[in-house]
């Protein structure tokens, strides 16, 4: 079996221990910083006369000298910081202090302010991230809106007014919307109201190409969709296992959208293996009643693209968006199939042999196969395949995921698109007989 590169969640440990040496911002107002002085111009405004967008303005001490003292900072750095990666939130964001050194040579600028709400980026987004002309933004917002009381289409409507105004900057900058962590009501934060604002900010992506949501709730939630303690011990603020998950779920869709650099595969076909991807292009496959797609690096819909030397489905604009590439290549004979995957977090996709398929998911969240030991979330994985006297035979990393699957006698191979990221790459086979 090809080996396959990855980096497994008991390596988690070893990130964390090199991220434990980087100074992390305060997550909370234990020891507010100095006092803003009145004649500066970021102040909290006194009152919402005149304000963008609705809801909740914090205006407590701690919050409006935090405010001033980390934008009064940032307006030093709007020169050095043009072009930056944009990580825009609140005490989450702020506490992951130097996020870029989760991404190595990477220009990042951390624009989290603690106790923020959707609000209040709105209100300063112009100075601290549109004046630094950014390359793209990652965006996780709403969960202090939800303990003030905030009603889920107040706080879409505020993200919504947001993305809009990154649009009208620069419709072809990437946006990742993050969908909001799981807390518990103990924290005044529901995870009822927590989904009822996600789903909402799903919806409002749908006419947004320029902004892909990422499945963090499902990344952090535990069995009843609350935080867990072992990743966020105050059932709020992820500790530093919780910040290398986040950074791993990330990478992904920040390497498709052209954000972060991708790691070159300069892997070879074995010998008796045809490949069916050539890294370049969709030469071979088509939409089910459409020509070959030779010399085209996407679908027209957008919903595949070859990016990185892989082929990716990329996140839906819809709740569901099921569509088949299929390729022009049928299969009469026995074959072994081999394929590498890596899922972002709750992705849904699907590997067809012939004509059936086989679930293709993030095992642990999404299922069907929850319980294999050698998965690896969020990193690579190898599917392969034996067909033979009409059935399938499956393993994931050399577990079973299928044994016996009856297959027709020819077909294609297919992939299938639902929802999340999914990549893609080493597509080969060997005819056996």
């Amino acid at each position: 079996m090809t080996r396959v590169a990855h980096m497994p969640w008991r390596l988690l440990p070893f990130v964390a221990a090199l991220l434990s040496a980087m100074p992390l911002a305060p997550l909370s107002a234990a020891e507010p910083p100095a006092p803003a002085t009145p004649e500066s111009r970021f102040q909290v405004p006194a009152t919402d006369d005149g304000l963008p967008g609705s809801g909740p303005i914090r205006r407590a001490d701690w919050f409006k000298n935090i405010w001033v003292e980390r934008r009064s900072s940032w307006a030093e750095r709007v020169r050095d910081d043009q072009g930056a990666l944009v990580f825009l939130g609140d005490s989450i964001t702020q506490g992951w202090g130097d996020v870029g050194s989760s991404f190595p040579g990477i220009k990042v600028a951390n624009r989290g302010i603690s106790g923020d709400t959707t609000r209040g980026v709105l209100i300063r987004l112009q100075e601290d991230v549109i004046a630094l002309n950014p390359k793209g933004v990652v965006l996780l917002i709403g969960t202090n809106d939800i303990e003030e009381k905030a009603e889920p289409e107040t706080i879409a409507g505020n993200v919504k007014l947001i993305v809009d105004a990154l649009r009208a900057h620069d419709p072809k900058m990437p946006v990742i919307l993050c969908e909001i962590f799981p807390s518990s009501l103990s924290k005044s934060r529901p995870r009822s109201k927590i989904w009822d604002t996600n789903e909402l900010y799903k919806k409002l992506a749908i006419d947004e190409p320029q902004v892909t949501v990422l499945d963090t709730w499902a990344l952090f939630g535990n069995a009843q969709g609350d935080a867990k303690e072992e990743e966020m011990p105050d059932l709020l603020h992820p500790n530093i296992l919780g910040q290398a998950k986040w950074a791993l779920a990330l990478r992904p869709v920040l390497e498709t959208a052209g954000l972060v650099p991708a790691w070159p595969d300069d892997f070879q076909t074995e010998p008796g293996f045809t490949s069916l991807f050539n890294g370049s292009d969709l030469a071979g496959w088509s939409y089910e009643g459409g020509g070959d797609l030779k010399g085209q690096s996407a679908t027209g819909d957008g919903r595949y693209v070859v990016k990185n030397g892989r082929l990716v489905v990329t996140v839906a604009h819809t709740i569901r968006d099921y569509k088949k590439l299929w390729t022009k290549r049928v299969f009469p004979r026995d074959f072994v199939l081999k394929i590498e995957f890596r899922a972002s977090p709750n992705a849904d996709s699907g590997i067809f042999v012939r004509e059936p398929q086989l679930q293709c998911r993030d095992f642990l969240i999404a299922g069907p196969f929850a319980t294999l030991r050698l998965y690896r979330p969020l990193d690579w994985n190898e599917i392969v395949v034996t067909v033979k006297g009409g059935l399938a035979h499956a393993t994931c990393n050399g577990e079973v995921i299928m044994d016996a699957m009856p297959v027709p006698p020819s077909g294609p191979i297919g992939l299938e698109s639902d929802h999340g990221q999914m990549e893609y790459r080493r597509i080969r086979f060997k005819e056996t007989h």
